[in-house]
């Protein structure tokens, strides 16, 4: 038995900490302690609770102390592992984040990764990456950091920046969806049952707008059934996950009618979620109003569904912590232990994860936060050399890293002029005049004033 000790920055998680939970607790041959640090105190000690009543069952196979750190400093002393997941800032500011720019005609699936939303929400976070990377390395320069929060690129990219010897990756599963999507098209093409694990996929891209261009089940080649697929699907949708239309009940589900109709186009199928995908590309072709959306089959997720759900999840954890409900042991699909247990030496994984560039995708800027396979094995996370993205699909992503580039660079320097350059160059921000870009991006900036106050000057 292996044990070690993970740092948890966000510890106090309503979602991907009892995930997380879950899968540790199912996991042989690794234990320990995990430390859970978070400003949300309460939050923290209710998972802290769980996690140790979790790690009590019969039925788990490794033994894990849960313990509530005051400070982060104390709760990164000596890891071996960090996961950082945090909200940067509240629901509030996300509000503004998603709806601000609605007055102006622009429509915002997510609002947390690109779009104006995004871009405020990088504002708010990058700072924050920053002080994490300067307390990993003093306290645990040689620990593995995975982090779960979005932006993934521009987290990734601060800590990099920051701490250039950090051991980091991002970790996403909207691949593990495209993989789930495939496995129906080859149940449907094919008559064969498989699991998205026995799927390989070439994967190359950015965080959510990553884009498969091969994909195999055994000697099956996986796009090549795709094209009947779409012949079948491509107007009515299908949802690897239930039925076509439950976007209409649970925003966070879509049809693929993206996904398909990209694939139509440019002959690479995008591996992120519809509502994920839209975001990066000309507002016109998907959300150019309310009757597109719905053509289309996606939902926009509005903050006061979000806040309805956390507080769904915040009475489900608590009863759970009670005892009202029974706690239940159930592994999920998620890779994160996985890619602990093979850094540990127990075996080797290769899965999709981001990096930065050092030439896994040719033509892209070094030092670019990148999405691709990797090996992960033995204390090593080794970047896959990706194949050539289709031209006019590199073209899409090689605009987006630049833009990228450039907003990292803007906040690095605290400049809301270079700032602003990435925002009004923003594919959703097309439709807007520069003076009404200008309008826009003082608003969202005043409405999120509490948390750029003591980073940018405000002037």
């Amino acid at each position: 038995m292996r044990n070690i000790k993970l740092a948890y920055i966000g510890g106090g998680s309503k979602e991907w900490a009892h995930v997380f939970m879950n899968d540790l607790a199912l996991t042989e041959g690794i234990s320990g302690e995990i430390a859970l640090y978070d400003i949300d105190v309460p939050a923290a000690e209710r998972n802290r609770d769980i996690g140790n009543k979790l790690s009590g069952l019969p039925d788990a196979k490794a033994r894990w102390s849960y313990v509530v750190y005051g400070t982060i400093e104390e709760a990164l002393k000596g890891a071996d592992f960090v996961a950082i997941s945090i909200l940067p800032g509240t629901f509030e500011e996300m509000r503004s984040d998603v709806h601000e720019p609605e007055k102006y005609g622009i429509y915002q699936t997510v609002g947390d990764t690109t779009g104006p939303g995004g871009i405020l929400r990088a504002m708010r976070t990058v700072p924050l990456y920053e002080e994490f990377a300067k307390k990993i390395k003093e306290c645990c320069p040689g620990a593995w950091v995975l982090n779960f929060t979005n932006p993934m690129n521009l987290c990734v990219r601060t800590l990099y920046d920051v701490f250039p010897e950090i051991k980091a990756f991002g970790c996403c599963h909207e691949v593990f969806h495209a993989q789930n999507f495939l496995c129906d098209v080859l149940e449907e093409e094919a008559g064969i049952k498989a699991t998205r694990k026995e799927i390989t996929t070439d994967v190359a891209g950015i965080n959510h707008f990553t884009w498969i261009t091969r994909a195999r089940y055994r000697n099956i080649d996986l796009l090549e059934l795709l094209e009947r697929f779409i012949e079948k699907y491509g107007e009515v949708g299908h949802n690897e996950r239930g039925e076509a239309d439950s976007f209409l009940d649970n925003p966070f589900e879509s049809a693929n009618k993206v996904k398909m109709d990209l694939f139509r186009r440019y002959g690479a199928l995008a591996a992120a979620g519809d509502r994920h995908l839209v975001e990066f590309l000309n507002p016109n072709w998907y959300l150019k109003d309310e009757e597109t959306i719905r053509k289309f089959k996606f939902a926009r997720t509005s903050v006061d569904y979000r806040i309805a759900k956390r507080e769904r999840r915040i009475k489900e954890l608590e009863s759970l912590k009670s005892g009202l409900t029974a706690l239940e042991l159930k592994a999920s699909d998620e890779e994160a232990v996985a890619m602990i247990k093979a850094l540990l030496g127990f075996g080797t994984l290769v899965t999709n994860v981001n990096l930065p560039n050092i030439g896994q995708i040719p033509g892209f800027p070094f030092g670019a936060i990148v999405e691709t396979n990797a090996v992960f094995a033995n204390d090593t996370v080794v970047p896959v050399v990706a194949g050539e993205l289709p031209k006019p699909v590199k073209s899409l992503v090689l605009k987006y890293v630049l833009n990228l580039e450039t907003l990292f660079a803007g906040i690095r320097k605290r400049d809301l002029d270079l700032i602003f350059t990435a925002f009004i160059h923003d594919p959703l921000c097309s439709k807007l005049s520069f003076e009404e870009a200008k309008e826009l991006f003082r608003k969202m900036i005043e409405n999120t004033r509490t948390y750029l106050e003591p980073y940018f000057s405000m002037q």
